[in-house]
């Protein structure tokens, strides 16, 4: 779906990052980790098109971004904001059918097969009863739920997210994250692939997502989270002590150290995920 081929990323003369590489396919979960001013958001930006890169290249669906026009890319990529706030009161439907424009002609209206489809993508995400409420006045996790559904009725194959659960509490960030899980082995899925930005290393284990690990512009580290997430990169790319631990139920997850002398007893219970 997705390929960037040793990118130098970067603002004119100004490179953020450089030689970073990476492949997205259908039924991909790829996170992007590493700490604040490393290069996540600048290489979003390339990888979407919005940036040209200072060298090599990005090829979407095997052809090079920066050929295509905007509405071909967004008909294959779909981009989900950490936070969106309206100008006006539109209601959830309304926002999820915003989604449809790369579908439409230059002066084109939705139609009923568009709201049709932006009905799908909310009831796929079981907000389905959202439809017809102020969107402004949503909680943060229904809010980005909708605009996942709003990615969904685009209708790309391909959806980046930026800090998908940033903000959101326990709860929410739970239910946020199984919905990523089911966007690419749901019975829906439909032969998607997600890229997401995260500052949590312990949602790509839940994930069981592929890892970037990012430091200072550089790839540190590129693999599953298995073999990226260890103790060793996290403590190098955060510069702090971080321990890897594994709970009752088998699930792996980080901690870093606050001054104690050792990590506190672990239990199942405290870290399973609905």
């Amino acid at each position: 779906m997705l390929e960037a081929r040793d990118l130098a990323i970067g603002y004119g003369a100004t490179e953020i990052g450089v030689g970073l590489s990476l492949s997205v396919n259908a039924g991909d979960i790829l996170c992007l980790l590493g700490p604040n001013g490393c290069g996540k958001t600048t290489l979003f930006r390339t990888l979407l098109g919005l940036l040209p890169a200072l060298s090599g290249e990005v090829l979407l669906g095997g052809t090079p971004i920066a050929a295509q026009r905007r509405a071909e890319i967004a008909r294959q990529i779909a981009y989900v904001p950490q936070a969106h706030a309206p100008p006006f009161p539109f209601a959830a439907l309304e926002v999820v059918l915003m989604g449809r424009t790369a579908r439409l002609g230059a002066f084109g209206q939705p139609g009923q097969r568009d709201r049709d489809a932006a009905m799908r993508a909310l009831q796929q995400l079981g907000i389905g009863d959202l439809a017809h409420r102020d969107y402004s006045r949503l909680s943060g996790g229904q809010r980005q739920l909708v605009l996942i559904a709003r990615a969904l009725a685009q209708d790309a194959t391909l959806i980046v997210m930026d800090e998908p659960t940033a903000s959101l509490d326990f709860g929410n960030q739970a239910q946020v994250l199984a919905q990523v899980a089911a966007l690419v082995s749901g019975a829906a899925a439909e032969g998607r692939g997600v890229i997401l930005s995260t500052h949590d290393p312990d949602q790509a284990f839940a994930l069981d997502a592929r890892v970037l690990l990012m430091k200072d512009g550089r790839p540190h580290a590129d693999g599953t989270a298995d073999d990226v997430l260890t103790a060793t990169n996290l403590s190098h790319v955060y510069g702090l002590p971080v321990s890897v631990e594994t709970t009752g139920s088998g699930r792996k997850v980080c901690l870093p150290s606050l001054g104690r002398q050792s990590a506190p007893t672990m239990t199942s219970e405290a870290f399973t995920m609905a």
